[in-house]
């Protein structure tokens, strides 16, 4: 929304969705005035909230159903989708079956959809535009290149709050420690999936599907500093890198002018204070980008299986009921006991996320991770 102010009358906000902040949403209302809102959680709140926009000349929905209709509003040009884990697949799925132009920050719907994208809407890359910084980037620094002088492609991770750590010291991280990353301000799930390196996993997938990259392909790098996003290396044995303060304002305004570049208020790298450091993962502390690699060779359901485990233990450590080496030995175990869907359609995809969200709270009742 500061990008949108910022960008001036050329963007006008037609839609907006809030999961549970009423309030924040009912400010954006009356701040953006947008012809459709949407409070996808529904109770006391959602009544209150219509009852609010009542005296306002505005849509208001709720629920999935109102968040398709968001990703699908007539009067839209971009739809930028960047609801929480899974909630994001139907919406995005949605929005390109509309021909709508996707700026995409939420990673899971390609991890778990991106095989049937690429199977049954093989034009979808057109319509989408990454917003995570490091897909940002490794778009940006494609920009006039061929794809088959790709050789490798590089994604950087800080390491969470974590990096140094061994598996052992792992076992009693309170949330409070797991909840302060170190360079970024995000929501609860993503700073736990950042920590465990899970989203780093994810990211890996998303790229996969997103540049037509093999996964043999794509590299991770732990880079501290969070100034370079991500790299790309040709065949030449050129690198380009796309490096800036580690600030969702750019990418999202990248997304959105893309084409263009327009002004920022965004101050640059000041190169005469960095010492930029890169190293490899340690998957023996963090085996969930493991995880990730693995769900994505084997490919199919797989990808879906490992996210619904994911969202469920992450959401368990949340609540004080496992400890934060367990959130990937419950994905570890549930994925094992997966029965491989090949091809999933839509619907085998929503019967995998129903059945491996079950299965995990199977085994951590049984006391089984």
């Amino acid at each position: 929304m500061e990008v949108i102010k910022e960008l001036g009358d050329e963007y006008r906000v037609v839609a907006l969705t809030a999961h549970t902040d009423h309030q924040f949403l009912a400010e954006q209302v009356h701040r953006f005035q947008p012809e459709l809102a949407v409070l996808t959680e529904t109770g006391a709140d959602t009544q209150s909230f219509k009852h609010e926009m009542s005296n306002l000349d505005v849509q208001v929905e709720q629920g999935e159903e109102g968040l398709l209709q968001a990703a699908t509003w007539p009067t839209a040009d971009i739809i930028l989708i960047a609801v929480v884990g899974f909630s994001g697949f139907r919406p995005v799925l949605s929005a390109l079956k509309a021909g709508k132009k996707v700026a995409l920050a939420n990673k899971e719907s390609l991890v778990v959809g991106g095989e049937l994208l690429a199977r049954e809407y093989p034009a979808y890359q057109e319509q989408v535009i990454p917003v995570d910084s490091e897909h940002s980037a490794i778009f940006q620094c494609l920009q006039g290149e061929n794809p088959e002088s790709i050789r490798k492609v590089f994604l950087t991770a800080s390491g969470g709050p974590f990096r140094g750590w061994k598996f052992h010291e792992l076992h009693h991280v309170t949330r409070e420690q797991a909840l302060k990353h170190p360079n970024w301000q995000m929501g609860s799930k993503i700073t736990i999936d950042s920590a465990t390196l899970m989203n780093k996993g994810f990211e890996v997938l998303e790229a996969q599907w997103l540049f037509n990259v093999p996964l043999q392909k794509i590299g991770v790098l732990i880079h501290p500093q969070s100034l370079v996003h991500g790299m790309v290396e040709f065949t030449d044995g050129s690198v380009i890198a796309q490096v800036a303060p580690p600030d969702m304002r750019l990418p999202i305004q990248y997304a959105l002018t893309f084409p263009r570049r327009r002004d920022s208020l965004i101050a640059p790298v000041n190169w005469n204070e960095q010492n930029l450091v890169f190293e490899p993962p340690d998957t023996e502390t963090f085996p969930c980008l493991s995880y990730a690699y693995q769900a994505g060779e084997v490919g199919g359901s797989m990808p879906a299986c490992m996210n619904a485990a994911n969202e469920v233990a992450v959401e368990l450590f949340l609540q004080g009921q496992i400890m934060f080496s367990a959130i990937s030995e419950l994905i570890r175990k549930v994925m094992a006991r997966h029965e491989l869907v090949k091809r999933p359609a839509e619907e085998d995809i929503l019967a995998v996320d129903g059945w491996a969200r079950d299965k995990t709270l199977e085994l951590f009742k049984a006391g089984d991770y």
